[in-house]
């Protein structure tokens, strides 16, 4: 536990503080990419402690393909966080523009409408993220040092939390839509990813229960 308690946790504090505080961002938005991270980070985590082993020669080129694409899922997630409270933070704004004439009125109408496509495109971009996390966690799961394997349990049971939070923003987005085709593919696109990512996650997760039993 010392080797962890490094000074970086006070970035982690100072996130989860802002978490909890009164201002909306960052939020739920934010909490879903840390999550779909948190799962990226354990996948690498897996791979670093399975790659270089002799027991695992043999997955070792694969293990070491599916670390660089954890790794780019982990920074991608992690820059979602301030993708999501701009995006807020853009609705908001929108909301904000004055109505008192026609032209204002239809302005403000334009804004917050171009803002809300953004708020439903920058969740369902976390959605697939997770979703990639996913896979390679069912990778790890299935070929990583055994030593470790319950953190691939952890990986797939974080990118799926990530999952399921960040589309709960896709929705309440596409709900306020008027563009109804855009709105329509978005849900369409997200109702596929969780069709599938259910069913991998639980299969994962009895993996590793297996392994660990």
């Amino acid at each position: 536990m010392g080797d962890k308690a490094r000074p970086e946790n006070d970035s982690i504090q100072t996130f989860l503080t802002e978490l909890a505080s009164a201002a909306p961002t960052p939020g739920g938005g934010g909490a879903a990419a840390i999550s779909g991270a948190m799962g990226a980070a354990l996948v690498s985590m897996v791979c670093n402690l399975t790659i270089g082993k002799k027991k695992y020669a043999e997955v070792e080129e694969e293990l070491k393909d599916v670390l660089a694409r954890s790794e780019g899922l982990r920074a991608g997630l992690t820059g979602m966080i301030a993708q999501d409270v701009a995006a807020f933070d853009a609705v908001m704004g929108a909301y904000g523009l004055p109505k008192g004439t026609d032209e204002e009125k239809e302005a403000r109408s334009k804004a917050i409408q171009a803002a809300l496509k953004e708020a439903c495109d920058v969740p369902l971009s976390c959605c697939r993220a997770c979703r990639a996390v996913i896979d390679l966690a069912a990778i790890t799961a299935d070929k990583g040092n055994l030593n470790v394997v319950s953190d691939a349990g952890v990986a797939v049971l974080s990118a799926y939390a990530g999952l399921k939070s960040a589309a709960l923003n896709v929705y309440v987005n596409a709900k306020g839509l008027e563009d109804r085709d855009f709105a329509q593919e978005r849900l369409d696109e997200l109702e596929g990813i969780l069709a599938e990512a259910g069913p991998l996650t639980e299969k994962v997760y009895e993996v590793v229960k297996a392994k660990v039993n």
